[in-house]
């Protein structure tokens, strides 16, 4: 099968207003970073018709070889439609395996999924812990937790060699070094990261919000007609919390179950919402955090991935084998077509 190149500029929801930056103020702080390809169709014959698969356009849009793709489609998992209904792919989780760590009496780290695109860690400390990741110039570094409970990373950054860090706050903003250790990573299929939950989009097979994308998803033969319901359903269930984005504190976490539950949420509850309900549908969705124009607001988006054309809602059509931008922080506070645009005034600084 010929694929596409993955390369197309696509249109996105755009912040065509500096009023409503108003209504993202403590963005910044309910959403603060670390510092720091096209597609298959496959048919099922006795099913009926073809479901469109997923690859990777690559790590912040850069495109690799056709031959890097082929092999990714090669290897992801696909839904299939029958009689009209949607059947998701297997659901994909994220584990801490404790007797497949490596490590010290403070520091256990799980290397064992990494073909799967994540590193689980588990440390515990009287003191503040962080985590770094690093492969080449690209540099992650997360807060964990001093408890001992599991935390799960991404390895967004694709194949090659990582190295994974714990740090210890010895005091002031200075960290001295736990444990350290390195692995070269293949990943099974180049989406596997983004279809995923993780400490930024916590979420099980069980969760209310991934039940009800999965009855969203019912009855629907498209990932676009997917992203679509549940694009809507966000915009018309969660309003944006103004109290909780003057009082969230840094390194605040997510939680997807409890948007869903309350109705209200910061700009990276939306996006982990978002990411979650898509995720487990199949369809590969960063976090992706950076600056909106015109006043540089940070911010917290999605970026999801389709091989297919169409419209998610009137004014807003995603391209084929591309990765598209969705913001429904902006669109889910009654703003309307004027908000899309080709994303240009977005500036992509973090993705998970």
């Amino acid at each position: 099968m010929r694929l596409g190149n993955g390369r197309r500029t696509l249109p996105g929801i755009l912040l065509a207003s500096s009023l409503f930056c108003t209504l993202l103020t403590g963005c910044s702080g309910g959403a603060l970073p670390p510092a720091g390809s096209a597609g298959l169709y496959r048919t099922v014959p006795s099913l009926g018709a073809p479901y469109p698969g997923i690859m990777l356009a690559g790590f912040f849009g850069f495109g690799g070889s056709k031959a890097a793709e082929e092999t990714t489609a090669a290897a992801t998992a696909t839904a299939v439609t029958s009689a009209g209904s949607y059947w998701a792919p297997e659901f994909r989780d994220a584990v801490y395996r404790a007797e497949k760590t490596e490590g010290n009496e403070q520091v256990r780290i799980d290397l064992s999924s990494t073909s799967e695109g994540y590193v689980a860690i588990s440390a515990k400390s009287e003191k503040r812990l962080k985590v770094q990741i690093k492969k080449g110039d690209i540099v992650y570094t997360y807060d964990l937790d001093s408890g001992g409970d599991p935390s799960i990373y991404p390895l967004q950054s694709g194949d090659g060699d990582y190295t994974v860090a714990v740090l210890e706050n010895i005091e002031g903003t200075k960290y001295a070094g736990l444990y350290h250790t390195t692995v070269r990573v293949r990943l099974a299929d180049s989406f596997e990261p983004f279809l995923r939950p993780s400490d930024y989009t916590p979420y099980k097979q069980n969760s209310a919000c991934v039940k009800e994308a999965a009855e969203l998803a019912r009855g629907q033969t498209t990932a676009v007609g997917i992203v679509g319901k549940i694009y809507e359903y966000i915009n018309a269930s969660v309003i944006y919390d103004q109290q909780k984005a003057r009082e969230v504190k840094s390194g605040y976490l997510p939680d997807p179950d409890e948007t869903y539950a309350t109705g209200r949420g910061i700009c990276f509850d939306y996006a982990a919402l978002a990411a979650a309900m898509l995720r487990s549908q199949g369809i590969p969705t960063k976090i992706i955090f950076g600056h909106v124009a015109p006043n540089g607001t940070y911010h917290a988006w999605n970026m999801f991935y389709t091989e297919e054309t169409g419209w998610v809602t009137v004014g807003y059509e995603v391209s084929k084998y591309a990765w598209n931008r969705l913001d429904l922080t902006f669109t889910a506070n009654g703003q309307d077509d004027t908000f899309v645009g080709n994303g240009t005034n977005y500036t992509d600084l973090y993705c998970y």
